[in-house]
């Protein structure tokens, strides 16, 4: 994707006819090539099409602070603090896994913190060797969102096995999430079962998607939650542009659309199921 490219702002879509909320951004996240935006700018354009509340995840030490602070400055957003698995095992290496783990923990007692993620596995991108750290780094997380309370966003990428198991092991905490789904329908089936949150992302308007789709037509609007992962994962037809929050409309659609429901049905739903898993805003 050339700079110009990323450089360009997808049109904003038409606005929801009823509010929900992106459940994962990453608002201190700069695609090479691409602008960062002032977080004001960003909450504007999102609620001026109906995304009226934010989710902003940090997901390594520097961005767990600043997500700390940004939520006291934004009535819209909330945040979730975690140590992304691809972080896990250099800090392993470097022999402090368990400290910014501990500051994590810390950092989960501020009022408007409310989910302890992304942490989880991820295979992808990590070999062999780091596999202890990510599962050690993510029990320690799970923990953490027993021990506090709060919601866990869970990132999977060629892990579901092991992801499954070691909540089973462990206990996962009542409020569960799935972030940006990735299993199959069999995996939708068995995450519902146990309670699970499922969120999706503009990976499902992918037109090579079509088994993630069918994981989302499976799945219970009440166990269902939607998301950006911004500024990556763009919904199509703006596919390799740089994602953001005003966007979700174009994923809520095609979601509606796989579930053989109207828009506004699926968008209270969410905006409910939102509430229900992070609190008020």
């Amino acid at each position: 994707m050339s700079d110009e490219r990323l450089a360009e702002r997808p049109e904003a879509p038409d606005p929801l006819p009823i509010a929900v909320a992106d459940n994962h951004c990453h608002l201190d996240s700069r695609r090479e090539g691409a602008e960062l935006l002032p977080v004001e700018q960003v909450v504007r354009e999102a609620a001026a099409v109906g995304v009226d509340r934010l989710v902003q995840i940090g997901c390594d030490i520097e961005s767990a602070r600043w997500t700390a602070q940004v939520v006291d400055e934004h009535p819209a957003l909330l945040g979730g603090v975690a140590i992304h698995p691809n972080e896990a095992p250099g800090h392993e290496a470097a022999g402090d896994l368990d400290a910014v783990i501990d500051e994590i923990g810390g950092l989960a007692g501020h009022t408007r913190i409310r989910v302890i993620g992304e942490t989880g596995l991820d295979y992808f991108r990590t070999g062999e060797e780091g596999v202890a750290a990510q599962q050690h780094s993510f029990r320690r997380h799970i923990a953490l969102a027993k021990e506090h309370g709060l919601a866990l966003q869970i990132h999977d990428r060629d892990a579901h096995d092991d992801v499954l198991r070691i909540l089973a092991e462990e206990g996962a905490p009542e409020r569960t999430v799935l972030h940006c789904f990735s299993g199959d329908m069999e995996m939708a089936r068995e995450c519902v079962r146990r309670g699970y949150y499922l969120s999706f992302a503009g990976t499902v308007t992918f037109k090579s998607a079509k088994d993630l789709r069918n994981a989302l037509a499976v799945t219970p609007v009440e166990h269902l939650l939607v998301e950006t992962d911004a500024p990556y994962l763009t919904p199509t037809p703006h596919r390799g542009q740089v994602n953001a929050p005003y966007l979700v409309p174009l994923t809520v659609r095609a979601m509606a659309a796989t579930l053989n429901i109207s828009v506004p049905q699926l968008c209270e739903a969410l905006s409910a199921t939102s509430e229900a898993v992070y609190g008020p805003w």
